[in-house]
């Protein structure tokens, strides 16, 4: 493509010359005699390169100079004067001048100034054409990473969800018990301000808390009536084998501790380790409290559904002790419970 210039004289002899001159090198060429006439043709057309003189009448060189590098901040020009100056030249560099020649001027000297110009115009474009197209380049590999990152998130959910399923399925009494512990848990940590990270963590540990329960013998999930003192605590080994099944899976380590406590109490009287108050992990403090309300109420072969009413004030009675109060807070006056 050929190189446009602009050429400004207000002599315009001087100007007719040059133009001639860089027409025969093979650039086209178009000519003004002051910056004013110069800026309205900048508006109107592309140029690769603009030579103006510096004292003209209407608009100086200086002037132009300001004006066109404020809309195009990376547009080359050559300053030549008559009037050499070293403040002038100084200022017309700082401002953004590529050359300063001074009159009357070796048309050779400015042709080759103008090569010069023209050839770093090239560099700096290219340079950017890179940049842009790393850029590109950059953001379509991220989102391709970003498309596969959800793909495989949503296929471990998938199997996940499938995995909690059979959990339920272990016991017909609690039959969605982990979807909707999933759920409870999942608003309580969005009213404690959880980031999507965390939320989504919480989310795979709440779907999982009770895998253990794949371990344990129908006859004493789905018993008909109390569990005798070697029962409960044949039970209460859920949380261990719930730990043994995952350990393995990489992806799967960071849930462990939402697995294994989750039947931690707050004074330190649960199991399996008898943690107490904050040494809990909180996630598992958050996922205790919907799981206990979902157990009380839900149908059990041992005893009715519990009322509302009898489940918030069982609630209430163990805040502190079964319960940590700040979840248990939330979970109340949120209405989590309603979901």
């Amino acid at each position: 493509m050929q190189d446009r210039i602009l050429v400004v004289d207000d002599e315009e002899g001087i100007c007719d010359i040059l133009a001639r001159r860089l027409t025969a090198e093979g650039y086209s060429c178009t000519t003004a005699h002051n910056g004013k006439e110069a800026l309205h043709y900048f508006y109107k057309d592309t140029y690769s390169l603009i030579i103006s003189d510096i004292k003209m009448p209407e608009m100086t060189g200086i002037e132009l100079l300001q004006k066109v590098r404020a809309i195009a901040p990376k547009m080359k020009m050559i300053m030549v004067t008559a009037y050499p100056d070293i403040d002038l030249a100084v200022n017309a560099m700082r401002l953004g001048a590529y050359d300063f020649i001074i009159k009357p001027a070796n048309f050779d000297l400015i042709v080759m100034s103008v090569k010069k110009a023209l050839e770093n115009k090239r560099l700096e474009d290219e340079i950017d054409a890179y940049h842009n197209r790393m850029e590109e380049l950059v953001e379509e590999r991220t989102a391709k990473l970003q498309q596969a990152y959800r793909t495989l998130k949503k296929a471990h959910l998938d199997s996940v969800k499938v995995l909690a399923e059979a959990i339920d399925a272990k016991d017909p009494y609690t039959r969605g018990h982990s979807d909707r512990v999933k759920r409870m848990s999942l608003a309580i940590a969005k009213q404690m301000g959880y980031s999507e990270e965390r939320l989504e963590n919480l989310e795979y540990g709440a779907l999982l808390h009770d895998i253990g329960k794949i371990g344990i013998k129908d006859e004493v999930l789905q018993k008909q009536g109390p569990l005798n003192n070697e029962e409960y605590q044949y039970i209460q080994e859920h949380p261990l084998i719930g730990v043994k099944i995952i350990e393995g899976v990489e992806f799967f380590k960071d849930k462990i501790p939402m697995i294994r406590h989750h039947h931690e109490h707050y004074d330190g009287n649960g199991y399996p380790d008898g943690l107490e108050g904050e040494a809990i992990p909180l996630e598992a403090r958050i996922i205790s409290l919907p799981d206990a309300f979902d157990a009380m109420t839900s149908a059990r072969p041992h005893r009715n559904i519990m009322s509302l009413q009898d489940v918030l004030a069982e609630l209430e009675r163990f805040k502190g002790k079964q319960f940590d109060p700040k979840v248990l807070e939330v979970f109340l006056r949120e209405e989590i419970y309603k979901l």
